[in-house]
This record gives structure tokens, C-alpha cells and sequence, in this order.
């Protein structure tokens, strides 16, 4: 029965003076232009590898294809504004001469890395700390009037897979989307995504707790994106590696789409598409 899995309310976000409709769920690709992301077949700095990658994942069907050039693998740095755009924006600017068209997320938690992206032509920001790094950012995006994707994240990247621990992390992770979200709309942000931030800083219980919470998140009557993609939740699980966690990946991101998810970001486009279909059909199949 359809209302059974159907959010209450019509979610439509802008951008690039088009509405885009989450009547179904879309997926992002990501790329990353980093050496030291926790995926190896997602670190790609070479541009006409960029191009082709990109292209695949838009033929493919992707909606967004989000790119970053900051690792936030657990134990990793945080880098200064000036690296980052360094290595940003000019395979941001090749990728928008051949995809005009696209719809590009940046990664950052910068707002100046995110100012600059934006003005280049990139469609939204999507921040790991929801703000909280740079105090700067909710303004800047404010201003700038583009999507802005607000993820949970106890500690930081370096730190945050030190023995994170909450009383209820449900509780906990809604009491921080209840303070973020009204600090973002309060600021001037009209379209916000919220990301429950899997793996960052959490156990592998935390991410699966949240995972199975997943439909009360959608109080906040904001799309819900999920990371899932080739994460320890999964290797810890059932054994595999990063490289060989493709079928998990599905398995998560399926249960993601039945409880509510609205856009997967993947590493591996094709066969998100693919569950996103599967799902569409299942869940438009009237009982007998």
C-alpha cells in the first residue's frame, strides 16, 4: 500500500532556478579528489578519468554528482581553505564546461571554499558538520540561496571513531537536527537536507539503531540523504572490505529506501538506480 511508505507532505527543493521533486528517490555519485578516501575506487584526480566517471554516473542516472577534495575518513586532518580550492575548483570548472547541465554538490565545510564553488557554478553545499566547524558557513549558504545539505557528526574527522558514545542516539541526533535546522532556517536557508551522518561517529550499533529510526527524521519535512556506501557498518558486519562491499551496500541502501530515504549518495550509480526502481514498484503494488 503506497501511504505506507509515502512521506505526509510534498518535498520540493530549487535549484538552479528549477524545482527538483523528490515524488521518488534520487541518487548521488561521488567523486573524490582526494589520495586517501577510505574507498580506492573513488579517489580520482586525473581529469579526463573526472570526465569519464562523471559521465558514466549521469548516463547512468544520477541526479547530483558530489564532489569533494578533503578526505573525512576517521583520523584524517583538517586542510585550510586555500588547498582545498586549489584542488577544487579547477576540475569543478572542467567538469561544468563538459556538464552544464549537472547538478554538482560540493563537499566542504568551508564557507569560503563553498562561496567559491557556488559562484563557479556548483548547484549546492553539503557540509559534514552542519555548520559547526565554520561558524561562516549557514550565512554564506544563506546568501548564496542554494541547497544545503546539514550532516551529524560527533567530534571530528580525526577523533570521531574514539569510542563514540551517547545515552539514545536517536534522541541525541534529533535533538541536534531539532537546534540545526532552526539555526539554518533562522539564517536564511530555505532548502535543507538532512544526512544522519553513518559512520561518523558512531559505532556500528549507533548506525543501525539510526538506520532502523529512519522514518521518524521525516518531522523535520526536509529530504533525507544516506551514506551508506561501502562503510565499516557493513565490513564489520559481514567481513568484507571496502572493495568487496558492493552487495551490502544494496542490502542498506534498500532498507534506507523503505524507511524513507530520499536520496542515496553511492559510490556505484548504477545499482542505486536500480534499487531505487525495484523499490518504486514494490511499494506501488496494491494488495490483492
Amino acid at each position: 500500500m503506497l501511504n505506507q511508505f509515502s512521506s505526509s507532505y510534498p518535498v520540493l527543493i530549487k535549484i538552479k532556478d528549477k524545482l527538483l521533486s523528490f515524488h521518488k528517490p534520487i541518487v548521488m555519485g561521488v567523486i573524490n579528489f582526494t589520495d586517501n578516501s577510505f574507498y580506492a575506487g573513488s579517489r580520482i584526480r586525473e581529469m579526463n578519468e573526472i570526465i569519464e566517471t562523471a559521465g558514466n554516473m549521469l548516463q547512468q542516472g544520477a541526479t547530483i554528482i558530489d564532489i569533494g577534495a578533503v578526505s573525512t575518513r576517521h583520523g584524517s586532518k583538517l586542510i585550510n581553505t586555500q588547498e582545498e580550492v586549489e584542488i577544487l575548483l579547477p576540475r569543478l570548472e572542467e567538469l561544468l564546461q563538459h556538464f552544464p547541465e549537472a547538478i554538482i554538490s560540493v563537499d566542504t565545510y568551508h564557507a569560503e571554499t563553498a562561496k567559491a564553488a557556488v559562484e563557479l557554478g556548483a548547484a549546492m553545499v553539503n557540509d559534514i558538520s552542519g555548520g559547526t566547524i565554520d561558524k561562516e558557513m549557514m550565512p554564506t549558504v544563506a546568501k548564496l540561496q542554494v541547497p544545503y545539505i546539514m550532516m551529524h557528526m560527533q567530534g571530528l574527522p580525526e577523533n570521531m571513531q574514539e569510542n563514540p558514545h551517547y545515552e539514545n542516539v536517536v534522541r541525541e541526533v534529533t535533538e541536534y537536527f531539532v537546534e540545526r535546522v532552526d539555526a539554518a532556517r533562522q539564517t536564511g536557508i530555505k532548502d535543507i537536507i538532512i544526512d544522519l551522518g553513518f559512520g561518523f561517529g558512531k559505532s556500528v550499533e549507533h548506525n543501525y539503531q539510526l538506520l532502523k529510526a529512519l522514518p521518524l527524521f521525516n518531522v523535520f519535512e526536509c529530504p533525507i540523504l544516506c551514506g551508506l556506501s561501502r562503510k565499516s557498518m557493513i565490513n564489520k558486519v559481514i567481513k568484507t572490505k571496502p572493495e568487496t562491499a558492493l552487495n551490502g551496500t544494496t542490502v542498506l541502501n534498500t532498507i534506507a529506501l523503505l524507511n524513507g530515504a530520499q536520496i542515496l549518495r553511492v559510490h556505484d550509480v548504477k545499482e542505486a538506480i536500480q534499487a531505487v526502481e525495484l523499490i518504486e514498484f514494490y511499494k506501488h503494488q496494491s494488495e490483492e
